[in-house]
């Protein structure tokens, strides 16, 4: 079977999966071994032997701690974070037919930053919410707070985006209203770095959280594929086809709305991942999302490990938020990309 867009079979999708898997690999050992402590790469793979398949390397237990209990969950994590985050743009960009749609878009991040400092400065459930149960429950509240009012406003395409921006900036005010009037100086430190995407004090226990999540998510973004194709020409063509147009469309914001609210509530607001990599992976396999989602999925997880690893090396002694890197290059990359989109054939 050949592919009529790439012009090529299908063996060309699965040579540019083991690719990206490859260089997956590559980024997350890197992000494991760089660092304060610089660790070779043949430690690091021998720590992780030692506690996967108990090779009895010999491997210090300094080391092994740093690289198994503190890098590589935050690797994994990040790479969870940046598939998810990608996939949740492919799927909204289609959804919404806005090349600008981005998973943000919602009001979802608006609505865990306000759910997040609650928790952190208002000592919202008095002991018994974590700082990423907060977020998540703000999330779900703000997501529903924007579908309730897309679907009050008759529903739409434009009221839909209308209506995340108003819940934006509620949730926004909301935020900016509890730091100001109740934050301490330290306070506002913590929150400001959250906001911009913290990945310091993740563990192994948000890796079993995001994984699972990020996985689902994309398995069910690529099993309405082929509805992804439709909704990308509108709601009468996705009809014309046979697809439950209200139950898909139902699925796949639950489901891209499900992967933002988690990958938030454990790390906090990262730009430009799901609004730049969507269209840097169409560039490179073309519109088609049996080939897209898979290239957003990869795309995103790599790129979000090497932001990483930048976001801790750019600057010696000190770690940036990963919201800065991503933004500072997930900037000129989207101007890169409307430029060639735009310039004559």
């Amino acid at each position: 079977m050949r592919d009529p867009v790439l012009g090529r079979g299908w063996e060309l999708q699965a040579v540019f999966v083991l690719a990206g898997l490859g260089l997956l690999a590559v980024a997350i050992s890197f992000a494991v071994s760089i660092g304060e402590m610089a660790i070779p790469l043949t430690t690091t793979f021998k720590a992780i032997a030692n506690r996967l398949v108990d090779a009895g390397f010999g491997v210090g237990r300094v080391q092994e701690g740093i690289i198994w209990d503190y890098r590589l969950s935050r690797a994994l994590v990040a790479a969870c974070c940046g598939a998810a985050l990608a996939v949740s743009g492919v799927i909204l960009q289609a959804l919404l037919r806005n090349p600008l749609a981005e998973p943000y878009m919602l009001g979802i991040s608006a609505g865990a930053s306000t759910g997040a400092v609650a928790v952190m400065i208002l000592g919202l459930g008095a002991g018994t919410l974590s700082l990423s149960a907060g977020a998540f429950a703000g999330a779900i509240i703000a997501f529903a707070f924007v579908v309730l009012l897309a679907a009050g406003a008759g529903g739409g395409l434009d009221r839909t985006i209308l209506a995340g921006v108003a819940g934006s900036q509620l949730f926004n005010a909301a935020t900016s209203y509890i730091v100001t009037s109740s934050a301490s100086a330290e306070q506002v430190r913590g929150v400001m770095f959250w906001l911009l995407g913290n990945l310091g004090g993740v563990r192994w226990p948000d890796v079993h959280l995001a994984a699972p999540v990020a996985f689902l998510g994309f398995g069910i973004s690529l099993l309405h594929a082929r509805a992804l194709d439709a909704f990308t020409f509108g709601g009468d063509a996705a009809a014309a086809l046979g697809i439950p147009v209200r139950r898909t469309q139902l699925v796949l914001y639950g489901a891209a709305a499900a992967m933002t609210a988690t990958m938030v509530s454990l790390v906090g607001s990262i730009g430009f991942v799901g609004l730049v990599i969507p269209h840097a992976a169409r560039f490179l396999v073309g519109p088609g999302h049996g080939r897209l989602l898979p290239a957003a999925f990869m795309m995103g997880a790599v790129f979000m490990v090497v932001a990483d690893i930048i976001s801790r090396v750019i600057i010696p002694q000190q770690i940036l938020p990963i919201g800065v890197v991503t933004a500072l290059f997930g900037a000129p990359a989207f101007a890169v990309i409307l430029y060639r989109a735009r310039r004559p054939s």
